[in-house]
């Protein structure tokens, strides 16, 4: 079955998504390091649920945008357990709303 071609918006957000991903640190540089690994596998055994929806938890959440500020990146009172579809929803919604502005809805549950 033949796919429905992209729309122009649909294209310009893939665009914009490359040239972030251009400028963006490796995973690495910006901490998720085998430190944060540790520390993630044992915040999921903790909270294996999502806090938003109840599925199982696949991520640990900085609540908080931590933006390479160290002491936020390590404050585990600014983690979340999130499912990987509430994390996306929660990233979009960070990442495309107006600066200065509140994130809609819950940014956290416990």
């Amino acid at each position: 079955m033949p796919m429905k071609p992209k729309s122009h918006s649909q294209r310009l957000a893939e665009r914009r998504k490359v040239e972030m991903e251009r400028h963006r640190p490796s995973a690495r540089a910006r901490g998720y390091d085998q430190r944060w690994r540790q520390a993630r596998a044992r915040f999921l055994r903790e909270h294996p649920r999502c806090e938003n929806c109840g599925a199982p938890a696949t991520v640990v959440d900085h609540i908080v945008p931590h933006r390479q500020d160290r002491r936020l990146f390590w404050d585990a009172a600014n983690w979340q357990a999130l499912c990987t579809r509430c994390h996306n929803a929660k990233t979009a919604r960070e990442c495309f709303q107006p600066a200065g502005r509140a994130t809609p809805g819950k940014e956290r549950t416990r």
